[in-house]
């Protein structure tokens, strides 16, 4: 095989791995589940490590509804600062891949949500426009979980 085969057969591979990777990002690890919901296909570990990020954004609902109630808008923004981008920065890479792009789009939002909501309360909103974002943003909560399951993988 000559140098110019062996190129175009490097540049066909490349381009298939580069489909197969793409298709990987966009659609991650899934399968249609039992309910009829898009169940994430997740070792253990990933799936442990996916539910420890939703119960720290449910802390953080908790603290913005606390501080809400307690006229502490300190509380507010320290809760939802403590769940914003920030805090989605080290996810591994590998299991970012099993995450279908849509499931990654709206996590990525709620951070962004709870960065501009710690925002709001720092320039002074009212306890109920921070309870609409609120509010907006559980929307987009209860919309991913309709969507959505964790499955372990077999």
């Amino acid at each position: 095989m000559n140098t110019r085969s062996l190129a175009i057969a490097a540049l066909v591979l490349w381009g298939i791995s580069a489909i197969a990777i793409g298709i990987m990002i966009v659609r991650g690890s899934t399968t249609e589940g039992a309910d009829g919901r898009t169940a994430i296909v997740l070792t253990e570990a990933e799936k442990g490590v996916v539910l420890g990020e939703m119960r720290h954004l449910l802390e953080a609902v908790q603290g913005v509804v606390d501080g809400v109630a307690q006229d502490d808008m300190a509380k507010v923004t320290a809760s939802a600062r403590a769940a914003g981008a920030a805090a989605a920065a080290d996810v591994n890479p590998g299991l970012m891949t099993k995450l279908p792009l849509d499931f990654k789009q709206l996590g990525m939002g709620v951070h962004r949500g709870f960065d501009e909501l710690a925002d709001a309360a720092e320039q002074g909103e009212s306890a109920s426009q921070i309870l609409n974002r609120l509010g907006g943003m559980l929307n987009t909560c209860v919309g991913c979980h309709a969507t959505y399951s964790l499955q372990r993988a077999p």
